[in-house]
């Protein structure tokens, strides 16, 4: 697909990895140009081997791969062609990764690493010159990056979606499962003309501060000993630091006989969403809705929400479930393949982004 008077002589070749072919498809017909040919496989040892079929000296190389339950081959199959593309001279690879894996791990915890720093450094080193992606869960996850990121938002797509299939979305209140998420559900709040609820206490979450050794050296018995430790090293008498301790649950807002709607970045293990529907059923909701931007849904999450008390799952198409659709009819999925067309569109043609945060908050 070749520019036509917009400052880019550069050819379009556009490639799909195997994460979802769906999606690579749906874009590619939207963008009206053919899927680049490319194989992929895997030896008996289990090492990704790609070969592209056509030449991609001096075109600009799009790349779609996302997320899925099989991440760490969807990276190293996305670096591998990145590279491929790198050394066969490409002007300039864009990578589209709707669903940006390791998102979640952008901040230090206990004595780990902060995992989505690496995987932007390795996406640059493998020559990506730019990245598209959807729905960050760190938006400052933008600054791990030394090319630029197109961090688009699907909240347009779900918000209509809200709007065209529930009759009385009026009667709803826009739900945070936690404290974290109360500037996402106000954004979806003032954009719906709605009101919010938050849901506090004690949801035991894998991320949650644990003690993990950071106030070693641990306490001793008795004050006078303590004392005599630290002076031993010539140090002050340090105060204990009391643990952290979560409230029982508890919904600030008032959910009675309407539709509450919790919004969220993603869905992926799903007991804190069924736990907190339970609650909201219990305060007076007569019909709860999740809605969220990827649908990672791990393990037998499918079978969680048929059995739950949660009416409806609203996702868009960033990762492929439709082989999960069909073990629970509560799953909806939201197209948003246009998005990323548009998002692609302008940057071959060198065309302002800004059209596409248009009317669209930050904090989404």
């Amino acid at each position: 697909m070749a520019d036509r008077g917009h400052g880019n002589k550069n050819q379009m070749l556009f490639l799909g990895g195997t994460s979802h072919p769906e999606l690579a498809q749906l874009v590619a017909s939207k963008l009206g140009v053919r899927l680049c040919e490319i194989t992929t496989f895997h030896k008996l040892n289990r090492e990704t081997t790609v070969e592209i079929k056509e030449s991609v000296r001096g075109k600009d190389v799009y790349i779609l791969q996302t997320g899925t339950k099989d991440v760490n081959n969807d990276i190293m199959e996305l670096m591998i062609i990145a590279y491929a593309c790198r050394t066969s001279s490409a002007s300039n690879i864009v990578g589209v990764i709707p669903y940006l894996p390791y998102s979640k791990q952008s901040k230090m915890r206990k004595r780990g690493c902060i995992v989505g720093k690496l995987l932007a450094t390795m996406l640059g080193k493998a020559g990506f010159t730019h990245v598209i992606t959807m729905d960050l869960h760190q938006k400052e996850i933008q600054g791990f990056f030394n090319i630029p990121v197109d961090n688009l938002r699907a909240s347009a797509f779900l918000i209509d979606y809200i709007q065209t299939s529930l009759p009385d979305y009026r009667n709803a209140v826009i739900v945070a499962r936690n404290p974290n998420s109360v500037k996402r559900a106000t954004s979806y709040a003032e954009r719906l003309r709605l009101g919010i609820a938050v849901v506090h206490g004690d949801e035991r979450l894998t991320e949650s501060d644990e003690d993990d050794g950071r106030t070693s050296p641990p306490p001793l018995p008795d004050l006078q000993s303590r004392s005599k430790a630290n002076n031993a090293f010539g140090l002050e008498l340090l105060p204990r630091v009391a643990a952290k301790e979560k409230p029982p649950f508890n919904v600030v807002g008032d959910v009675g006989g309407r539709i509450a709607i919790i919004v969220d970045d993603m869905i992926d293990d799903v007991d804190a969403f069924v736990k907190v529907a339970d609650i909201l059923k219990e305060r007076g909701a007569y019909k709860v809705l999740v809605v969220a931007t990827h649908g990672v849904l791990s393990s037998d999450a499918p079978r969680l929400i048929e059995d739950s008390s949660i009416d409806e799952v609203v996702v868009t198409n960033t990762v492929p479930h439709e082989v999960k659709k069909m073990h629970c009819h509560k799953i909806k999925t939201v197209d948003i393949s246009v998005l990323l067309c548009e998002a692609i569109r302008r940057i071959h043609h060198r065309e302002s982004m800004s059209y596409l945060f248009r009317n669209v908050g930050m904090d989404d």
